[in-house]
């Protein structure tokens, strides 16, 4: 197997973490994301080409605060230290960080004080960048000096001797200009790592990995969703295995207007794929009946996935493993295995499953952003209409339904969600939005049709512009295509006579509403 350089990225629980993760990948350099309290045997087996200490939420002068490993010094690579991850390299070093006197929150003007920088080096002496800091350095380490201060505190300093740098600032996000380039400046020239991955490597990588794990004779059932990832899941592990890999769609009866017609014209007639469909809407509303909480609905209807799946196993015969389409964001808002990172929900490919599951899980696309999972389905010659669906939830519609699901929910959703899409596409918008879909809430209000009183449910439009599903903003929607939505829903949706935009971002909300 091909061995890439490697950048090892210590996640000190920032929300960024991932967002670092995916600037170094840009730049062709291979990367992996570890807890802090990794241990130094596990990074130094990876042979890392330079180590990046990540943000993080703790104050380092507090006795409970993250702290690297110990010998991360012995390592004897260059280490970039972001935001909290300076602030800990400096205390770890024999500086002094304080609470500031006055926080650093947004957009902030820095100026490059060391013009034999490396890490600044052939960056403008004075550009944005973006903070998100409440303590700041008091005095540098023996050995270091200060490359870079902003009118607030001092926010970049570096080791050049032992090869640590650190910044206050994030490089990561959009909002600071020439981010891209420091980073740049770090891992290809002061790391000097090779910028030899990319999706064609990671066809290669995953490819000889599922063999090496199925074996010659082994045989899997692919979670097929009919979406971007589970697509592309099953795509790589086809061309691993061949027809030892069985795909089962589950019509839970929670998808989408004529999902399973699409679905199986892709699959079974375009792709060549080994498909098979199981209608299983009426189960999946028995089990989700009464049921309210969000967290709860994921479950059961995780669990109903597996159930399903190890029946169809049993039918099928000789299946060992399971295929999903888990991707990054839904490993890191699931659970905090790579770092103390908040745990937001759970996601149904990887929460809750079942202890007495008997089939072994291949995950291809775990450790992808949905933009390299969209590339690597190119480099694999899916179709781009498939590429450039719009994400779907695992648990379907109902985690667009607020409280109870029935069937009559389910069919004002469908019907809300088909008009929706048929607008963004009429006006030209759809392939713009990172998503755009409808919410049915639990609320109903008072109307006039026909003159005649109604009251009826009131129905939430969410649309949203977004590179990775990390962060998100609200997309501004032209009014007239706005007006079109809203008319079309009212007058073709029996159930609806009401009709709201959601204008909130990711943070501090979810995309989903459940």
């Amino acid at each position: 197997m091909v061995r890439h350089d490697t950048v090892i990225i210590l996640d000190f629980g920032s929300q960024y973490t991932q967002l670092i993760a995916r600037r170094v990948r840009e730049l062709g350099v291979y990367c992996e994301i570890l807890p802090y309290s990794a241990k130094i045997e596990e990074i130094a087996a990876r042979a890392p080409k330079g180590l990046i200490f990540s943000g993080g939420p703790a104050s380092v002068y507090r006795a409970e605060s993250p702290r690297p490993p110990k010998g991360w010094q012995e390592l004897r690579v260059p280490v970039l230290g972001i935001c909290y991850g300076l602030q800990v390299m400096v205390e770890e070093l024999g500086g002094e960080v304080e609470a500031a006197p006055a926080r650093e929150y947004g957009r902030a003007r820095l100026r490059v004080v060391a013009d034999d920088s490396p890490l600044f080096k052939g960056l403008p002496r004075e550009f944005d960048v973006w903070m998100s800091h409440g303590d700041r350095v008091r005095r540098v380490p023996p050995g270091g000096r200060v490359t870079a201060t902003t009118d607030e505190a001092l926010n970049a300093i570096e080791d050049l001797s032992n090869c640590l740098f650190g910044v206050q600032f994030h490089p990561e996000v959009a909002h600071t200009a020439h981010g891209r380039d420091l980073l740049r400046n770090f891992v290809i020239d002061i790391c000097q790592a090779r910028a030899d991955w990319s999706p064609a490597a990671v066809i290669g990588a995953q490819v000889e990995r599922i063999r090496e794990a199925v074996g010659e004779r082994g045989r899997a059932i692919c979670a097929l969703s009919g979406g971007v990832d589970s697509a592309v899941a099953a795509a790589l592990v086809h061309q691993a295995i061949g027809e030892r890999q069985t795909c089962i769609f589950v019509d839970t009866g929670l998808l989408r207007d004529g999902e399973r017609e699409r679905v199986e014209d892709w699959f079974k007639n375009r792709l060549r794929l080994n498909l098979r469909t199981v209608a299983a809407g009426d189960r999946f509303l028995e089990r989700l009946q009464g049921v309210i909480d969000p967290e709860l609905k994921r479950r059961l209807i995780g669990h109903l996935f597996i159930e399903i799946f190890e029946e169809e196993a049993r039918r099928i015969g000789g299946a060992e493993f399971l295929v999903q389409g888990t991707l990054y964001p839904d490993v890191i808002e699931s659970v905090s295995v790579r770092g103390p990172s908040a745990v937001i929900k759970t996601h149904h490919n990887v929460g809750g499953l079942p202890e007495r599951l008997n089939l072994r899980l291949l995950e291809p696309l775990r450790e992808l952003f949905k933009d390299e999972v969209r590339a690597v389905g190119r480099e694999l010659g899916l179709p781009e209409e498939l590429l450039g669906r719009h994400p779907f939830p695992g648990p379907g519609l109902a985690v667009r339904i607020i409280g109870e699901v029935t069937e009559e929910r389910v069919r004002i959703l469908r019907a809300a969600d088909r008009i929706l899409e048929e607008e963004i596409r009429r006006a030209g918008l759809y392939d713009e939005l990172w998503q755009a879909f409808a919410v049915l809430l639990p609320v109903s209000t008072v109307g006039v049709m026909g003159d005649e009183r109604t009251y009826e449910r009131v129905l939430a439009v969410r649309a949203v512009t977004s590179v990775d599903g990390m962060t998100a903003d609200w997309a501004r929607l032209p009014h007239e295509v706005l007006a079109e939505i809203s008319r079309r829903l009212v007058a073709e949706v029996r159930g609806i006579n009401r009709v709201v935009y959601d204008i909130s971002s990711k943070p501090p909300s979810t995309i989903e509403w459940e």
